[in-house]
C-alpha cells in the first residue's frame, strides 16, 4: 500500500530520496533545485524545509496538485472512494445564480476617515472598549450611523468577490433591546469574500466581533449553521481549504455537525476550544492565537462515533 501511495505522489511531484520516514520531493510551492519537500506517509504531513510550506493531510496535497484521476486513486488507497462525488454535487450551472448587492445605509459614516465629527466618539469607545483597534477598524472597513433606521448602531460591511457590498452587521452600541438589526435579505454570503485567502487555514466563527477577533482570515456564518448548499460550504470544498471551528461553547451541537459534513468531503479541520468564554469576541487576541496552536484535529472515527450515540441532530 505505501508503495502505491508512494508511486502516485511520484506521479505528480517527480523523483524522491528516502531519508529514514521522511519521503524527499522537489517543492511544487517554492520549487527550490534541491529535494527539500518531505512527505511523511505514517503521519500524514508534510513540510518543506526551504519555504515551510506544510500541513497535515496528504489527500489536500494530492487534490491541490494532481488531478481528478490522482485523487481518486489516493482515495481509493486510503478507503475512501465515496468521497471524491463531491465533483457531481457542485457541477450546477452558476449563470442563474442570483447576485446579492446594494448600497449601505445612506447615514453610514465611516470609522476609518480622519478628522471624525464628535458624534461618533460613542461609536468609538464602544469599539474600543471590544478590544478593536485603529487597523481593524480600517481593515474591516467599519462604521456607524448616528441616525435613520441604524441609529447608534457601528455598521460592519461584507465585500463580494469583486468589491460589491452583498450584506452589513449593524450592532448597536448604546444598551438598545434589539442588539443587531440587520439587513433584510439573504445570509447566504461569504461575508467578507474579497478578503479571504482560500489557500491559508480558515477560522469558521459565529459571529462578526468573533471574526474580528479571529484575525483577517475568518468568516462568520452570522448564527446560523453552515449548510452543504451554502455558498460557503461548496468554496470551502471547492477550494480543499483547512478549517478551524471555533464557535460558541453552547453551540455544540451545531459544531459536532458542521465538522461532521465538512470530514465527509475530506476537508482537513480543527476544533478551537472555547470554554470560559462566551464566544471568541470575548477573549483577547493573544489568547485566541493560542487557542488556535492548540486546536486539535479532527478525525472521522470522533464522529461516526458521536453519531452511533445520536448526538448529532
Amino acid at each position: 500500500m505505501e508503495g502505491e501511495k508512494l508511486q502516485l505522489l511520484k506521479s505528480i511531484f517527480g523523483k524522491f530520496h528516502h531519508s529514514n520516514d521522511e519521503h524527499l520531493f522537489y517543492c511544487p510551492k517554492c520549487k527550490h533545485h534541491k529535494r527539500k519537500f518531505s512527505i511523511n506517509l505514517e503521519k500524514d504531513a508534510f513540510k518543506c524545509w526551504i519555504c515551510d510550506y506544510y500541513g497535515r493531510s496528504l489527500r489536500r496535497l494530492v487534490r491541490k496538485y494532481g488531478d481528478f484521476r490522482t485523487l481518486q486513486q489516493w482515495d481509493k488507497l486510503n478507503g475512501r472512494e465515496d468521497v471524491t462525488k463531491f465533483d457531481d454535487i457542485f457541477s450546477e450551472d452558476d449563470e442563474t445564480e442570483q447576485i446579492q448587492r446594494f448600497d449601505l445605509p445612506k447615514e453610514f459614516i465611516s470609522l476609518a476617515n480622519e478628522n471624525l465629527p464628535l458624534v461618533t466618539t460613542p461609536a468609538l469607545n464602544y469599539l474600543k472598549n471590544r478590544g478593536i483597534t485603529k487597523k481593524e477598524i480600517l481593515r474591516w472597513k467599519i462604521g456607524c450611523c448616528m441616525n435613520g433606521k441604524y441609529n447608534n448602531r457601528v455598521i460592519i460591511p461584507s465585500f463580494d468577490e469583486e468589491g460589491y457590498v452583498n450584506y452589513f452587521v449593524a450592532r448597536a452600541f448604546n444598551g438598545a433591546w434589539k442588539k443587531y438589526l440587520n439587513p433584510p435579505v439573504s445570509k447566504d454570503i461569504i461575508f467578507n469574500e474579497l478578503y479571504l485567502d482560500l489557500d491559508q487555514d480558515l477560522v469558521i466563527v459565529e459571529g462578526i466581533f468573533d471574526a474580528i477577533i479571529a484575525g483577517p482570515n475568518a468568516v462568520p456564518i452570522l448564527g446560523s449553521t453552515l449548510r452543504e448548499n451554502s455558498k460557503l460550504f461548496q468554496m470551502i470544498v471547492k477550494n480543499d481549504t483547512p478549517i478551524y471551528i471555533g464557535l460558541d461553547v453552547d453551540a455544540e451541537n451545531k459544531s459536532k455537525k458542521i465538522i461532521k459534513d465538512l470530514l465527509n468531503y475530506g476537508i482537513e479541520v480543527y476544533k478551537i476550544n472555547t470554554a470560559g468564554y462566551d464566544d471568541i469576541g470575548s477573549m483577547t487576541k493573544d489568547e485566541f492565537l493560542k487557542r488556535k496552536n492548540e486546536a486539535s484535529l479532527c478525525g472521522s472515527d470522533d464522529y461516526l462515533l458521536y453519531e452511533a450515540l445520536g448526538e448529532l441532530q
